[in-house]
């Protein structure tokens, strides 16, 4: 074999062992491209100015502590009531603190994933749906809530817990901000010489549930998302089964786009017009369906000033 071909074949090999290596540190650190847990409070002590806040901790079915935020307006009786999902790298102390601003006169559950806040465990795709469910199944039974009334919203990441949610249970609207097609295919993209489809375990292949989804659903995205492409949020689109609105919020990026007045406004004036109008008999009769059947968390004593639920 003469130089030239000696050095081509050392060149293929190295290129090779290269490529083997990066395939494989990708594998091994799949988890951490999806997740990105943030530990500290973004916001010290929580507090919206609409509603009465109070800490909630719960028990998930296999014993994990989850930690967030309850917020119930001041107004009596049963309210709408909005389940909130954050994106990959959000601890969401900062929705108690906006609440009144992007949920008027709702009731608010904002849980942080497992693994971020003071929620224990590590964050997978599929704690997070079951979760979720457990979640809006323990919503549904509190007597400030009208189970009739219940929405779901989801950003970034959490867009993919939302839609899953949704699929499963009786959501009567559906906000997704920043949301996309699938994880799996934005790693793809960004991934594109390697096997990605074989090494991603948490796929959030919303894409997949989006037909199936009932309930109004309403679209933001920001003006400018270098994180989730625009053409990522146009295959979702196309799919969704019951698209209301897809909108742009002026001057936003990924990243600034939940806390922008903006946003705020948008996001409540869509809900309190989807919460204002009747419910159909066989929404009604879906909730009642899924009220009876579900297995909602069981309360038990606790310290204050923390509620401590614990699954069956």
């Amino acid at each position: 074999m003469d130089t030239s071909k000696k050095m081509a074949a050392g060149l293929t090999g190295l290129a090779s062992m290269l490529w083997l290596g990066l395939t494989a540190a990708v594998a091994a650190n799949q988890r951490r491209l999806v997740f990105n847990p943030t530990l500290e409070r973004e916001v010290k002590s929580p507090r919206s100015s609409g509603h009465r806040t109070r800490p909630v901790v719960l028990r998930a079915r296999d014993g994990t502590r989850l930690a967030g935020w309850l917020m119930t307006p001041s107004i009596p009786g049963p309210r709408p009531a909005v389940l909130y999902f954050g994106g990959r790298s959000e601890e969401v102390s900062w929705v108690a603190r906006d609440a009144g601003k992007l949920f008027p006169n709702m009731t608010v559950l904002a849980m942080n994933y497992r693994g971020y806040g003071d929620s224990h465990g590590m964050p997978a795709e599929i704690h997070m749906i079951e979760d979720g469910a457990l979640l809006y199944d323990w919503l549904a039974t509190r007597g400030q809530v009208d189970p009739q009334r219940i929405a779901v919203v989801g950003r970034s990441l959490g867009s993919g817990v939302a839609v899953q949610v949704a699929r499963e249970r009786p959501a009567h609207s559906v906000v997704l901000i920043t949301p996309y097609d699938s994880i799996l295919a934005i790693a793809k993209r960004r991934f594109r010489v390697m096997p990605i489809e074989y090494m991603l375990r948490d796929r959030f292949e919303s894409i997949k549930y989006a037909p199936m989804l009932k309930a109004p659903t309403y679209v933001l995205r920001a003006a400018s998302d270098d994180v989730v492409p625009h053409f990522h949020t146009d295959l979702l689109v196309a799919k969704l089964g019951a698209l209301v609105a897809d909108e742009v919020v002026p001057g936003s990026d990924h990243m600034t786009i939940p806390y922008l007045e903006a946003t705020h406004a948008m996001v409540a004036g869509f809900l309190t017009r989807q919460f204002s109008g009747p419910v159909t008999p066989a929404a009604a009769a879906a909730v009642a369906d899924a009220v009876a059947n579900a297995t909602p968390p069981v309360e038990t004593a606790a310290a204050a000033p923390e509620l401590v639920l614990a699954a069956k």
